[in-house]
């Protein structure tokens, strides 16, 4: 500027100029460089402009300085009003911005274990099974002594049970302990108790223990047992009930094998193996190289336990079995802490389908 000759039209073509720059600025950045360009204190080209009035002729000099003083609060003037409508433009704190594109809303699904209970219920309702439920604070007749088991069989130790202070309201007699119940097989008592034969129920819900929690135990987890009853019932029965339900649950090839075993409501009794889907029974370290896994308990239900509901042992037999809910999610997705279940850790729960 200090080579140009400062006439009033030269101060309107920088006029014309700073709009011109000031009219493309989107924001505050471009804004502030424009501002710079024209009015900072020592490089701005109005500081040019403002020492090239002080040098002027005495004859121009008041009318050029007069032209200056209002082009620079013009400049100024237009600077703010810029900044205000572009703060007015802008979204308030914590607004919704409608012109952004929308984002898909994370949803929720069902937890491990739900999917595997679900799964179970499903398949032994279409063998013709009633789901049912019941307390899970029990007395010591449904739980034990309906059962089968005496006073001083070792279930019933302080070590294993639950014991609590309060009294049941009901029907239990005074000198009964209440307790959290071991098992749900306290609901097959309960429904028999309450219903006559033919009987083809499942009992799945909570169970409590005086376990440590550890990689592979609770104080709390779900159970899952079976309970059948008619005339004419058998051991085959219900070896080929549960080969029905590890094929359906595991794998299409499942085999499944009884090892002697004792349960004081069943006789005879026995641990159900199911052959490993890995590896086919050839062994890997998932079956320990054994070709065969524990899966849970089974037999025929004993006679003192149809004697306690008012069955006639006689003419009827029947069958029962019982599975960790737990310890079948965990077979089913090779999870290997029974703790993650618990943790409620999106990043493992998010791993399981719908």
């Amino acid at each position: 500027m200090t080579d140009v000759l400062l006439t009033p039209a030269t101060l309107s073509q920088l006029r014309t100029e700073f709009l011109a720059e000031l009219s493309s600025a989107s924001d505050d950045t471009a804004i502030q460089a424009v501002r710079n360009r024209y009015l900072a204190r020592q490089t701005g080209r109005m500081a040019t402009i403002m020492s090239g009035v002080a040098t002027a002729p005495p004859d121009v000099r008041p009318a050029l300085g007069r032209i200056a003083n209002e082009l620079k609060k013009e400049m100024e003037a237009r600077l703010a009003e810029k900044r205000t409508a572009i703060e007015a433009a802008r979204p308030a704190a914590g607004a919704v911005d409608v012109t952004l594109p929308g984002r898909e809303p994370a949803l929720g699904h069902r937890h491990p274990l739900t999917i595997v209970r679900d799964k179970l219920e499903e398949i032994f309702t279409r063998m013709g099974f009633a789901v049912i439920e019941g307390p899970e604070v029990e007395d010591e007749w449904h739980c034990f002594d309906a059962l089968n088991m005496p006073a001083e069989h070792p279930a019933r130790d302080m070590q294993d049970t639950l014991y609590l202070a309060s009294a049941l309201p009901g029907d239990a007699p005074a000198e009964r302990r209440n307790l959290l119940r071991t098992h749900t097989s306290s609901m097959q008592i309960r429904y028999m108790q309450a219903h006559q034969p033919p009987i083809r129920i499942v009992a799945p819900g909570r169970v409590y223990r005086r376990d440590n929690l550890d990689l592979t135990h609770s104080p709390a987890f779900s159970q899952i047992e079976a309970l059948a009853v008619g005339e004419g019932l058998s051991l085959a029965d219900l070896k080929g009930t549960l080969l029905a339900f590890a094929r359906q649950m595991f794998s299409p090839t499942a085999r499944i094998r009884f090892r002697p075993s004792f349960f004081p409501y069943t006789e005879p009794s026995a641990e159900i193996d199911l052959s490993c889907w890995q590896c086919e029974g050839a062994g890997c370290p998932m079956c320990k190289n054994t070709g065969w896994i524990e899966l849970g308990g089974c037999g025929m239900v004993h006679p003192a336990v149809f004697e306690a509901v008012g069955y006639d042992a006689e003419r009827y037999t029947g069958f029962a079995w019982g599975i960790g809910i737990e310890r079948i999610a965990i077979l089913r997705h090779q999870v290997g802490d029974i703790r993650l279940f618990y943790e409620n850790d999106l990043r493992f729960l998010e791993q399981f389908p719908y």
